[in-house]
C-alpha cells in the first residue's frame, strides 16, 4: 500500500489566489474560522473523483460544487430514467434518456462555472480504475453494487486514497470514510461479500429519495472536512441512520490486523460470485418453461380457463400495477413455506403461469414450488414487458 499523498492534501497555497467573484462566493465559508481564507483554497486546490451520479452522487456533486472544490471527476456510463428523478436531484426532466455524466456537468457549471469537471463514461473496472482515480485527493463511493464498492475499496488502498462510503436501502443509509488515518477500509466492515441476490437492489427494494439527500450529504460534509484537514471524520465510525425512526446510531470500525493485503486488483465480479449465480440463473430458465407476455395475452384471449395466473411481488407493488386476473401470493410467503399449499390449493389441478416485476423473483418462487412437486411457467419480463408490449396504460415503476 502506498501512504497516503500528503502533498496533494497539503497544496502551496501560495499558488492558489481567491478571486473577487470567490470572495463574495464563498461568503460565508470565509467567515467561518474552521474555514477561513485557508480552507477555501485549500478547497479550491481540491481535486475529487466522484463515483456514480446517482441516489448518493447526487447531492455529494451540488455540495461539493457549491463549497468551491476546483475540479471534480465523475465516473458513470448510465443515462437519465424517469424514475430516478425520484431521488436524483441533479438530473431534470428535459436530461431523460441522456448521459447522466453530461446532465451532471451541465448543472454543475449552473451552479459554478469555474469547477473544472472530468468525465468517464465508462465502467469502472479493475483495468481502468487506478489510472482514473490517481489524479484525484479524494476519491467518494457514490455506488449501489458490490463488485464496484469492494473495487473502489482496493484501488484506493493501493494508491493510498481515502475513501468516503455512503450506501442507501429504503429508508436506512450509513455512511463512514475508509482508508484514512490509519484507520479501516471497506474489507473490515465486509470482509467478504454476500451471496448475490441476498441484498435486493434499490429497484426492488425501494429508496425514500430523501434518504439519498441525507447520506450523501454526509459524504459531502466528510469531503470537505478532509480537504480542509479537519482532526474528526467518521474514519474508524460508521454512522448509521433510520428515516423512520429519525434515528443515528455509531458503532465502531477498527482495521482487522488478519485481514489480507491487498496487492493487486482481482476479478470483483468472480469475486462477489456474480458468474456464478448468473451461470445458475441460465440453467434454471434452461430447465423453467418459460413464455413470453404476448403467449399470455394470446391464452388470455383464447378464453381458456385452465390456468392460474400467479403475481408473487409484494403487496404494494400489486397495488400499483396489475394483470387482470392475476393472484397474489408474495415471494416470501412461499419462501417460509407458508403459502405453498394454499397454491397448491388454488390451482385444483389447473395450470400455474407465475409472474413478477421482471421475472426474477417469479423464477425463484417457481423453484421453491417446483422441490414441492408444483410445476409451473415463468412470464418473461413480468409486468413491466407486459406493460411495455401489451397494455402501456399499466404504469411501470
Amino acid at each position: 500500500m502506498l501512504p497516503h499523498d500528503t502533498a496533494m492534501l497539503n497544496p502551496n497555497l501560495d499558488d492558489i489566489q481567491l478571486t473577487k467573484d470567490d470572495y463574495e462566493r464563498y461568503s460565508r465559508h470565509l467567515i467561518l474560522p474552521e474555514v477561513g481564507v485557508e480552507g477555501q483554497k485549500r478547497l479550491k486546490a481540491a481535486s475529487v473523483l466522484c463515483i456514480g451520479t446517482g441516489g448518493l452522487g447526487s447531492p455529494l456533486l451540488l455540495y461539493l460544487t457549491a463549497a468551491g472544490i476546483g475540479r471534480i471527476g465523475i465516473v458513470d456510463f448510465d443515462v437519465v430514467d424517469t424514475s430516478n428523478l425520484q431521488r436524483q436531484v441533479i438530473h431534470g426532466s428535459s436530461w431523460v434518456g441522456k448521459p447522466k455524466i453530461e446532465s451532471a456537468k451541465n448543472r454543475i457549471h449552473e451552479i459554478n462555472p469555474h469547477c473544472q469537471v472530468d468525465l468517464y463514461e465508462t465502467r469502472l473496472s479493475a483495468e481502468n480504475a487506478l489510472d482514473i482515480m490517481r489524479p484525484y485527493d479524494v476519491i467518494v463511493d457514490g455506488t449501489d453494487n458490490f463488485p464496484t464498492r469492494y473495487l473502489t475499496n482496493d484501488a484506493c488502498v493501493l494508491l493510498g486514497k481515502p475513501n468516503v462510503y455512503g450506501s442507501i436501502f429504503r429508508f436506512e443509509g450509513q455512511a463512514t470514510v475508509f482508508n484514512y488515518q490509519d484507520g479501516p477500509n471497506y474489507r473490515d466492515l465486509y470482509p467478504e461479500p454476500p451471496p448475490p441476490g441476498m441484498v435486493p437492489s434499490c429497484a426492488e427494494g425501494g429508496v425514500l429519495g430523501v434518504l439519498c439527500g441525507i447520506i450523501g450529504s454526509i459524504q459531502a460534509t466528510e469531503t470537505i472536512k478532509i480537504i480542509l484537514g479537519s482532526k474528526t471524520t467518521l474514519s474508524g465510525r460508521l454512522l448509521l441512520y433510520n428515516a423512520l425512526e429519525m434515528k443515528f446510531r455509531e458503532l465502531k470500525l477498527r482495521p482487522n490486523p488478519e485481514r489480507p493485503v491487498i496487492e493487486k486488483l482481482i476479478d470483483y465480479e468472480q469475486f462477489c460470485g456474480i458468474p456464478q449465480a448468473k451461470a445458475q440463473e441460465e440453467k434454471q430458465q434452461m430447465d423453467m418453461q418459460e413464455m413470453t407476455v404476448r403467449e399470455l395475452k394470446e391464452l388470455m384471449d383464447s378464453g381458456a380457463k385452465d390456468f392460474v395466473l400467479l403475481d408473487v411481488r409484494n403487496p404494494h407493488e400489486y397495488e400499483i400495477a396489475k394483470i387482470p386476473g392475476s393472484v397474489l401470493i408474495p415471494l416470501p410467503d412461499i419462501e417460509s413455506g407458508s403459502a405453498v399449499e394454499k397454491v397448491r390449493e388454488l390451482l385444483n389441478g389447473h395450470r400455474l403461469i407465475a409472474h413478477c416485476k421482471m421475472g426474477g423473483r417469479s423464477a425463484k418462487a417457481l423453484g421453491v414450488l417446483k422441490q414441492a412437486g408444483i410445476e409451473g411457467t415463468n412470464v418473461k419480463g413480468g409486468i413491466t414487458a407486459w406493460s411495455q408490449e401489451i397494455d402501456p396504460s399499466i404504469p411501470t415503476y
